[in-house]
């Protein structure tokens, strides 16, 4: 498994980009209806999370990306296990995928997004805050 100061760790765990430590999305909230809220700024280095409105609007590729993978993935296993199969059944399979999957891909592309633009500066409390 990655590091907990790994650039993987944090995405995956949906972690602030520059202390890798505070979580950009309140716990608890992975399947309920609020799984879209985020954290204003990150508990440990005051990092915003949201710089500016608007500022996920190009997560939304990095979303479309991750689910070409899923439906790549989903039509291969479908035609490995599976002599025939219909659209109809790639359809179901890909919307239950897809759906089952959401609130995941939906945060990991957010914590991708973020972390192309703010970078690791070194844990929290060796960092200055910001305000």
């Amino acid at each position: 498994m990655s590091q907990p100061n790994s650039l993987i760790y944090s995405i995956l765990n949906t972690k602030c980009p520059r202390c890798r430590e505070g979580n950009m999305f309140p716990k608890g909230t992975l399947y309920t209806t609020k799984f879209a809220d985020m954290h204003s700024n990150c508990s440990s280095c005051g990092q915003s999370l949201e710089p500016e409105p608007g500022y996920y609007f190009g997560a939304m590729y990095v979303s479309f990306g991750i689910n070409v993978g899923v439906f790549l993935v989903a039509m291969v296993v479908l035609y490995q296990f599976l002599e025939d199969v219909s659209t109809t059944m790639m359809l179901g399979v890909l919307l239950f995928v897809i759906v089952g999957f959401l609130p995941i891909i939906f945060r990991i592309s957010r914590a991708m997004w973020i972390s192309i633009f703010v970078h690791y500066e070194g844990p929290g409390n060796e960092i200055p805050k910001k305000a």
